[in-house]
């Protein structure tokens, strides 16, 4: 049975980071111990944790900056949007290739509520949302608990990944009012081509079908991978421009805990944006949007270290995997810090993750969770330092020794 950890409520002060090191490195596994977050407080001290979107890194120095300031004049009352939607369209035009409109974007308190938010504009109770498991598990929570209806259309195991002849005949059936993609993918890393997502905009114009992307993880693209940013397409085709993304620096910074996010409008989409009640906007929080904006203007050299580092660790991760569980299947992903492991060679039933925590005292998060399609696989995060991540595959291969 899972037992809560209990919290260490010492304060550890972490060693003077150098923005030139490799943020992953920066933190020993004792001071990672001393943190409050769900990732180091639901598990016993023992497990070692390597299941929730949350990275091992202190904040970036700016970031910090900008926090100690707010606290030290005061400024704790309710969030404003401020320069948040410039800040962001000053990072997407420098480094993802697409300059969207501020006067075009809403805040929100994260991405999955913003979706919700928007969803309950453009559907009705019993509308069909299409999405593409295995995906991020909240999808199928979040969108049953808006009285809307799942419709799965599964990745294929090969590339193009997103399977088009099953999204359309999905479309054209009218089972789904929206499409609902997450580009990069979560958890699979796959990062969708420019010419599958005009492909998709097309079949959602010609069946009449909405589109919005969850596109968070976008800062998180390794060389050689482009994050083609939907609203991007605007100019190429009618849906692009129709369409909803949804942004926020939470995971390229590690900010989830702070509570901001932003839904862009494509510009035939402005309208409905404006129908989304303002109360949505109530949850973000103050911090949380002074802090993304430090990220997006002042935070991208840590950023280029972070990711150099996280490309370490993809590899180094294949390379474990290699020595340690050779039978288990791993695709480098293309973005973020998730790793999706095919364990069913492993015998160890639909969902590892249970032999893994309860014989290896290694947490990762189950594959079923993200879907029918996720039997048999586990998630792993590798944004932590090698040597945690050399002990996790050590332990999740102890857990296969009967």
């Amino acid at each position: 049975m899972r037992r809560a950890a209990r919290c260490q409520r010492a304060v550890i002060v972490p060693r003077v980071h150098d923005e030139r090191m490799n943020p992953l490195t920066a933190l020993t596994l004792d001071e990672l111990r001393y943190r409050r977050s769900i990732k180091w407080c639901q598990y016993e001290p023992d497990v070692l944790p390597l299941w929730v979107a949350e990275m091992d890194t202190p904040l970036a120095e700016p970031i910090a900056d900008a926090l100690a300031a707010l606290v030290g004049r005061g400024d704790t009352g309710y969030a404003h949007i401020a320069g948040l939607a410039e800040a962001y369209a000053g990072f997407a035009a420098d480094r993802l290739g697409w300059v969207p409109d501020p006067a075009r974007a809403m805040l929100m308190p994260d991405v999955m509520n913003g979706i919700v938010a928007v969803l309950r504009v453009l559907t009705a109770p019993g509308d069909g949302v299409a999405v593409t498991p295995p995906v991020y598990h909240p999808f199928f929570s979040f969108i049953a608990n808006a009285d809307r209806r799942v419709v799965e259309v599964p990745l294929l195991p090969e590339a193009p990944r997103l399977d088009l002849a099953g999204l359309e005949r999905v479309f054209a059936s009218r089972e789904a009012r929206v499409c609902l993609l997450c580009n990069p993918h979560n958890p699979t890393g796959d990062v969708f081509s420019r010419d599958v997502l005009l492909e998709v905009a097309r079949l959602a114009d010609r069946y009449g079908v909405r589109l919005l992307v969850d596109e968070i993880h976008a800062p998180l693209t390794y060389p050689g991978a482009t994050a083609v940013p939907m609203l991007s397409l605007v100019d190429d085709v009618e849906a692009a421009a129709r369409a909803f993304v949804f942004v926020s620096a939470s995971k390229a910074w590690n900010l989830p805990g702070l509570k901001a996010a932003l839904v862009f409008a494509g510009p035939a989409a402005a309208e409905e944006l404006g129908a989304v009640p303002h109360e949505v906007t109530f949850g973000a929080g103050l911090p949380g949007v002074v802090a993304s904006e430090a990220a997006l203007r002042h935070g991208v050299p840590w950023l280029d270290e972070l990711v150099a580092g996280l490309d370490s660790n993809r590899r180094l991760l294949a390379e474990l995997l290699a020595e340690y569980l050779p039978d288990v299947g791993y695709r480098l992903p293309d973005a973020t810090y998730l790793a999706w492991l095919d364990c069913r060679a492993l015998g160890l039933g639909d969902d590892p993750a249970v032999e893994f925590l309860e014989r290896g005292r290694v947490a990762v998060y189950s594959g079923p969770m993200f879907g029918e399609d996720g039997r048999g696989f586990v998630r792993l995060n590798f944004a932590t330092s090698p040597e945690i991540l050399r002990e996790g595959v050590r332990r999740m291969a102890a857990a296969t020794n009967r």
